[in-house]
């Protein structure tokens, strides 16, 4: 059975997106039965074109993707989410969207905060860094989840170990 992790932002243009990438490309290459889709409480509409770019560079296939609200997520005929994880920056006081659950119940619920990349300080040539940066620092917590047996953990496991990777 599929294991299904849901990435939420505010906007649903960058960090979400890019984790969701991440997630796919690389249980893709280690063959793992795991799928990640991404949205947002407010979605812009667009993905933003640097995590396009950064994605695209590092070879992670982006045709599939696009910003889209939350909700659908909480549908009947939506994918049973094992786990919903926010990206967004409550550091920096920003709102990140809550997720009540699905037709399939409560998911796991973990928090993995990223500054968002697309207000980056530089120009242009900063935003490209924060994205990359934000790329690579949510591969690598994807990396640590993706390393989990999934479909052994129940929800509390995957509680506490989406609270772990967190803390990295």
């Amino acid at each position: 059975m599929t294991t299904h992790v849901l990435f939420l932002c505010t906007h649903n243009s960058a960090r979400s997106v890019l984790a969701e990438a991440m997630l796919n490309h690389w249980a893709g290459r280690l063959g793992l039965d795991v799928q990640a889709h991404s949205a947002g409480s407010a979605p812009s509409g667009r993905v933003h074109p640097c995590a396009l770019e950064v994605l695209g560079q590092a070879g992670i296939d982006t045709a599939a993707l696009n910003s889209k609200r939350w909700d659908g997520f909480a549908a009947d005929g939506a994918p049973p989410l094992s786990a919903v994880v926010t990206v967004c920056d409550r550091a920096a006081a920003e709102s990140c969207p809550v997720f009540f659950g699905g037709p399939a119940g409560q998911p796991a619920k973990g928090h993995w905060g990223y500054p968002d990349p697309s207000l980056a300080e530089g120009g242009e040539a900063g935003r490209r860094r924060a994205f990359e940066l934000t790329r690579q620092a949510l591969g690598y917590r994807v990396l640590q989840l993706l390393a989990l047996p999934l479909q052994r953990l129940d929800r509390a496991g995957l509680q506490a170990a989406l609270d772990a990777i967190g803390r990295t």
